[in-house]
């Protein structure tokens, strides 16, 4: 079986602890389902997961971070053969730079990369409301092969915290990603 390679990016846009919990997931998942993960943070990601999550435990994990000009990362080029690209949260900005083939830092490049090689984008997009421009964009990227998945929680599992409001989002991610998830399933 060959291994499987993530981009994981995380944004500035409100919501680290999406990125937290999809990072928390590959934690104990990347040996058992043989990934190699890399990750790319702006600077606004780090600023705003402090913010939010009170901590900086976003240097605790143990994947290559990437740092945000880094063109020599190996997912810069699509030779590297990484697979799959997750943009968690995913700002406005970003969503419009990729939109719109701007690549100005090693994560609107990976973005490219992943797209013009067909491979999976996901973009979790986290604003509200949407303006047209923003939809714009979302409609492009979808054209272009991307994934839009809106960082909207869903209800139906009658999650009790707010960790477990947000994992209904991430285990759509996952979902996505076509990794095994061990999640509430609607009908089961």
């Amino acid at each position: 079986m060959s291994k499987r390679k993530i981009i994981i990016a995380v944004t500035g846009a409100s919501g680290s602890i999406y990125a937290k919990l999809l990072l928390d997931f590959f934690t104990l998942q990347q040996d058992k389902n043989n990934i190699e993960v890399g990750v790319v943070m702006s600077d606004n990601a780090k600023t705003v997961w402090e913010h939010e999550l009170g901590n900086q435990d976003y240097k605790n994990y143990s994947f290559t971070f990437y740092d945000k000009n880094n063109f020599y990362a190996p997912f810069a080029s699509g030779s590297a053969k990484y697979d799959t690209m997750v943009v968690v949260p995913c700002s406005m900005g970003t969503l419009g730079r990729i939109a719109n083939g701007i690549s100005n830092d090693l994560l609107s490049r990976a973005a490219d990369v992943i797209l013009k090689e067909r491979r999976k984008l996901i973009l979790v997009a986290r604003e509200t409301p949407y303006n047209l421009i923003h939809i714009k964009n979302m409609k492009t990227v979808t054209e272009a092969g991307g994934i839009i998945c809106p960082a909207t929680p869903s209800f139906y599992s009658q999650p009790k915290t707010i960790e477990e409001v947000a994992q209904t989002v991430v285990s759509r991610i996952i979902d996505l990603i076509g990794l095994e998830n061990e999640t509430y399933r609607w009908g089961n």
